[in-house]
């Protein structure tokens, strides 16, 4: 598939593990890993952050092959939730610092158009967590406003 505002076809990006059972080298129990990924959240870490830094230091390819859940439900029943979805958040900020960088450079016309991309892809997400009813129906996305929900 292309990406959403080009036609360009991206090459990179991680493969995920095939395997569908615990790995031989996974010494940690689930009870264990639950309890390093809620400790990870409380310091404030993104889900995919907690991932990224379970494989890497447990050598742990995927928490839901060890524990049978996802970190998100992982997250939510430990009752630590972050106020957006992470990758609305991540488009967030970067249309913030976009919106800054135009600021002090009005005539910077790839930045602006750059700004129109991202949140457009903003309101289709927002559309589409509208539909799955992880957002309330009357979110609206307001720049000034949601600055202060992700910058937290």
């Amino acid at each position: 598939m292309a990406r959403m505002h080009s036609r360009k076809k991206g090459k990179s990006g991680s493969t995920r593990p095939s395997r569908r059972e615990k790995p031989v080298w996974v010494e940690l129990s689930s009870e264990e890993v639950e309890n390093e990924v809620v400790k990870l959240a409380r310091k404030g870490f993104s889900q995919s952050l907690i991932g990224v830094m379970l494989r890497d230091s447990y050598g742990i390819p995927l928490v839901k092959v060890v524990t049978g859940k996802t970190i998100y439900q992982i997250l939510k029943e430990n009752e630590i939730e972050t106020p957006l979805p992470e990758d609305l958040t991540n488009l967030v900020k970067k249309a913030l610092t976009l919106r800054k960088h135009l600021e002090s450079n009005h005539k910077d016309l790839d930045s602006k158009k750059g700004l129109q991309r991202t949140e457009s892809k903003i309101y289709r997400l927002i559309k589409y967590y509208k539909s799955k009813k992880v957002l309330e129906p009357d979110f609206k996305y307001d720049p000034e406003k949601i600055r202060t929900i992700v910058m937290r």
